[in-house]
């Protein structure tokens, strides 16, 4: 077995360099992936139709509700994997591996159906009207009814790979979708292509996805016998210490990212009362802030293999030094990034529409979207702790924080006090607060391991 170079990664590699190896995959893949949002956006923009921009907005809770999924089977399975490898437990970190891929596996069969049968009502949740229904729904043909399970597989399948330490090969697995789906978006949505707006953007996501997941199941063969992640279904079955393991964690990383669909879904609802060009600056901006935002959340999601293996194996000491490496560096980076969308927020807008309505209300939401960058890094951060040594607790009620008692009450009181521009800010108000919450709860976190050398929920 190939465990010294796996140890010697997270046992003895100096903590920047480990940062690095484990981190700077992830963060590329994760700017691909934003990359690749942006060019639905561009693409979809270049028609200067705002019934097509709206329609990729509107369908956007549903694509991120892909991520309960990714979150529940891939974030868990991946924790699970991790505190297993630090405790030498390869029987169980193989029977996560599986469970996590069979159970992603069917989710995305079963959220397909539900979304494709319920569809018409979906639409009418989702704020589409009579004007951006059908562009809607031909989006959702290819990303939802069958781009639903590629999508979810391809993510998960990467964290499988990555709690192992092999993030290079899971970044690589997740970039080649991506950009393929850049270089297919401008043939299948501009009219000297097949001229299909919207939904050639949808179809272009659904070949990417399927790429990517063929990537991975090359990889997992040609790696066979050196791979400590397996999918053969006679590892797969529900074990109650492993079902309780990767729900554990998982279950709030899910609840986490439906509570975002929520928000997202009733941002939306608010802008679509003001007309489609604000959908679409809506749509436009929240994709421009999600670069730094996704830069943020790959470096969290890089380091838990290193969190959870010297967490389980009982370096605490290794532990700690990298979270303060990693919020230093974070934080060091967003503050000037902020500052630079703040200052530009109206070029950075007309990058993506020629439109001079959209580029007006997005130069106005981007401003507020940007003052929560320094303080979503550390929010990111410390639910990355939190997930990585299992303490499934402290990151459910972060996320219920997070939206439920900070941003969708926002979304209301802002909207009532400062109609549309006022929604933007009510990101920065959840985060400002749940910034100042996280440097407490992992102040104690760091005496309690200190102390007891385990964690205290």
């Amino acid at each position: 077995m190939q465990d010294t170079q796996k140890t010697k990664l997270f046992e003895e590699t100096a903590i920047p360099k480990a940062v690095a190896q484990l981190a700077v995959p992830t963060i590329l893949s994760s700017l691909v992936m934003v990359i690749y949002n942006l060019a639905d956006t561009y693409f979809v923009g270049m028609l200067n139709n705002s019934t097509q921009n709206a329609a990729v907005t509107l369908a956007g809770p549903v694509l991120l509700a892909f991520n309960a999924a990714n979150n529940l089977f891939g974030v868990g399975s991946s924790s699970m994997m991790s505190r297993s490898l630090g405790k030498k437990d390869y029987n169980t970190l193989k029977k996560s591996s599986a469970f996590g891929f069979y159970c992603a596996l069917i989710c995305g069969a079963i959220f397909a159906l539900l979304c494709t049968v319920f569809k018409d009502p979906l639409l009418v949740m989702l704020g589409a009207d009579a004007k951006t229904a059908a562009a809607t729904g031909a989006y959702m043909r290819w990303t939802v009814t069958f781009g639903a399970v590629p999508a979810i597989l391809n993510v998960v399948m990467a964290y499988l790979f990555r709690a192992e330490g092999a993030s290079l090969h899971a970044s690589i697995g997740t970039m080649s979708g991506c950009l393929l789906n850049i270089v297919l978006d401008p043939i299948f949505i501009l009219p000297w292509g097949l001229d299909m707006g919207a939904e050639g953007a949808g179809l272009a996501t659904f070949i990417s996805n399927c790429v990517a997941c063929l990537y991975f199941f090359v990889l997992m063969y040609k790696r066979r016998g050196k791979t400590l992640v397996c999918i053969h279904p006679s590892q797969f079955g529900f074990q109650k210490a492993i079902v309780f393991g990767v729900c554990g964690v998982g279950i709030p990383a899910a609840i986490q990212n439906l509570l975002n669909v929520t928000g997202m879904t009733i941002l939306n609802n608010f802008t679509s009362a003001f007309g489609s060009e604000a959908v679409a600056a809506m749509g436009i901006t929240q994709k421009v802030n999600m670069v730094p935002m996704y830069i943020a959340m790959g470096l969290s999601q890089g380091i838990m293999p290193l969190i959870s293996y010297n967490y389980a194996s009982g370096n605490h000491k290794r532990m700690k030094h990298t979270v303060l490496f990693s919020a230093a560096l974070s934080v060091g980076f967003m503050i000037p990034v902020a500052t630079l969308y703040y200052l530009f927020s109206g070029p950075l807008t007309s990058l993506f529409i020629g439109n001079e309505a959209i580029i007006a209300y997005g130069a106005s939401f981007l401003r507020g979207f940007c003052l929560s960058l320094p303080f979503m890094c550390i929010d990111f951060l410390a639910v990355g702790v939190f997930q990585s040594v299992g303490m499934g607790k402290e990151s459910l009620i972060f996320c219920i924080m997070r939206k439920i008692v900070l941003e969708i009450p926002a979304l209301y009181i802002l909207n009532k006090v400062f109609p549309l521009y006022g929604l933007a800010y009510a990101q920065f108000i959840a985060e400002f607060v749940l910034a100042g919450a996280a440097i407490f709860v992992l102040t104690r976190l760091f005496k309690k391991i200190e102390k007891n050398g385990v964690a205290v929920s």
